[in-house]
C-alpha cells in the first residue's frame, strides 16, 4: 500500500456506523486463537478415531476394540483422545456439560433419551451425523440423528 494512500485513509473521516462494520469483518475473519483452535483439534480427533472403527460388530457390553456397544465405543474412542469417560450411556450423560445443539461441535457426545431416561450414544460427526454403535447385527457407522429427542453433552 502507497505511503500517500495510508495518509489518506488515516485522514479520512470514518462513520460510527463504518467503523463498527470493519471492527466486525476483523473480528469474524481473523484466525482463531490457540484457545479456541485447541478444542476444535481435540474434536476432530475424536472423530477421526471415532471414523477408524466404521465397521466394527456391536456385541452388548463390549468395549472394544473387536467389537462396541454404544457407551463402549465412545468410552473406548475417547480413552483413546486421552480422555477418560465412564462406562454407561446415562453415567456419561451425567459427567458431560449439556449444551445447546447450536453450539455442538464435532467430537461432542449425543445422547439419545426417551421419558427422561438416556438409551443411547454416539459421538456427533456435524452436519447433524453421528458416529455410533447401533444395535446387535450392525457394525460401527455414521449416520444423520433419526430423532429430536436427543440433547449434546460436551466433556470438560
Amino acid at each position: 500500500m502507497s505511503t500517500t494512500y495510508r495518509r489518506a485513509l488515516l485522514h479520512a473521516p470514518i462513520t460510527l456506523a463504518a467503523a463498527l462494520i470493519l471492527a466486525v469483518a476483523v473480528a469474524a475473519f481473523a484466525p482463531a486463537t490457540r484457545a479456541e483452535a485447541a478444542p476444535m483439534a481435540a474434536g476432530e480427533r475424536i472423530v477421526k478415531i471415532a471414523a477408524s472403527k466404521r465397521g466394527t460388530p456391536y456385541a452388548y457390553g463390549a468395549s472394544g476394540p473387536g467389537a462396541f456397544d454404544c457407551s463402549g465405543f465412545t468410552s473406548w474412542v475417547y480413552a483413546r483422545a486421552g480422555r477418560r469417560l465412564p462406562r454407561t450411556s446415562g453415567a456419561q450423560a451425567g459427567m458431560t456439560h449439556r449444551i445447546p445443539a447450536q453450539q455442538s461441535r464435532r467430537g461432542d457426545l449425543v445422547f439419545f433419551s426417551s421419558g427422561g431416561h438416556v438409551y443411547h450414544v454416539g459421538i456427533y460427526a456435524g452436519g447433524g451425523r453421528v458416529w455410533h454403535a447401533p444395535y446387535p447385527g450392525a457394525g460401527v457407522r455414521l449416520e444423520r440423528i433419526w430423532t429430536r429427542a436427543h440433547f449434546f453433552g460436551r466433556v470438560g
